[in-house]
């Protein structure tokens, strides 16, 4: 049964952006992102805070938290991959963070030089100073139907670091398909296995449109009542680590199929196509999103 309403997270300021050659100034990010505050979109993933040696896009996120209005009804989030990261990310006033890990071994090594075990036993340190300073913990887990190293991923290891990273204190774990290979039925089968483990209310969908799947992917995982998605606007991003995989679905994509379902978002398209406009003008190209495209030119 389909939820009758979903939270969409928007990325686009920070998993978007960290992919693209252009380094965007804080302060065309913190326009960005006020632009998205003013749709009904209530959670905004603002930055990362991360070495600017790996991702230099991301390096200018500390004076983009420090601009935000971080006491109002938005809720802003900052990627912090160690304790380093989320030290910075208390300093410049931010409340919810995420960590990530992968579901595959190759790419965990090649994403944070470390293997899935190492990198969640290093989370152990940040999930202590969160809970310090009452800071809510999101989960990611990366590659989740495919790896771009050793191809086909097991459902059965998604669920274990799912698991894992719920038992040690996130509140919600985030299944990527970093590079877009998923289909419906892949799409199953990953769900008929996590859902044995994980409550459907602490499970959020994060799924890259590579070959033309993420929405249809997302159908399937709002028929198992998966009622969060992640999504970036123009369709922004991609992975630096993962070479071919093109952005996130497009928030305008995924608004545009919910309101044709009657499944309820708080979103507002019209002034999601605004921020869409904006980011893409800043880009100097098109939205990737169809959607955003085909309402643009009435």
């Amino acid at each position: 049964m389909f939820p009758n309403a979903v939270s969409i997270v928007e990325v686009g300021p920070r998993d978007g952006l960290q992919n693209e050659k252009q380094a965007l100034s804080a302060n065309q990010k913190i326009e960005l992102i006020r632009l998205l505050s003013l749709t009904g979109l209530d959670r905004i993933e603002a930055g990362s805070f991360v070495s600017p040696k790996w991702v230099p896009q991301m390096a200018n996120s500390d004076a983009v938290f420090k601009a935000l209005n971080l006491e109002d009804k938005v809720h802003y989030s900052a990627l912090t991959p160690n304790l380093k990261g989320l030290e910075a990310a208390i300093e410049a006033g931010a409340k919810e963070v995420a960590v990530f890990g992968a579901a595959s071994e190759s790419f965990s090594r090649k994403n944070i030089n470390c293997s899935i075990s190492e990198s969640l036993k290093r989370f152990e340190a940040v999930f202590d100073l969160a809970s310090e300073n009452k800071i809510k913990v999101r989960g990611y887990v990366s590659c989740v139907m495919g790896c771009p190293y050793e191809g086909e991923v097991s459902p059965s290891a998604v669920t274990q670091v799912s698991k894992e990273l719920i038992d040690m204190g996130c509140y919600e774990v985030s299944l990527g398909d970093t590079i877009g290979v998923g289909t419906p039925m892949s799409t199953r089968l990953l769900l008929d296995d996590v859902l044995k483990e994980i409550n459907v209310s602490k499970v959020a969908a994060h799924f890259h449109d590579t070959y033309g799947q993420a929405l249809v992917n997302l159908y399937t995982a709002l028929g198992y009542g998966v009622a969060t998605i992640d999504s970036a606007v123009a369709g922004l991003g991609g992975c630096p680590y993962a070479k071919g995989a093109s952005g996130n679905v497009a928030t305008e994509d995924v608004v545009y199929m919910l309101n044709g379902m009657g499944i309820a978002t708080g979103v507002s398209i019209e002034k999601l196509l605004s921020a869409s406009s904006y980011i893409s003008e800043v880009l100097g190209r098109s939205p990737v999103s169809k959607a955003a495209n085909a309402l643009l030119t009435k």
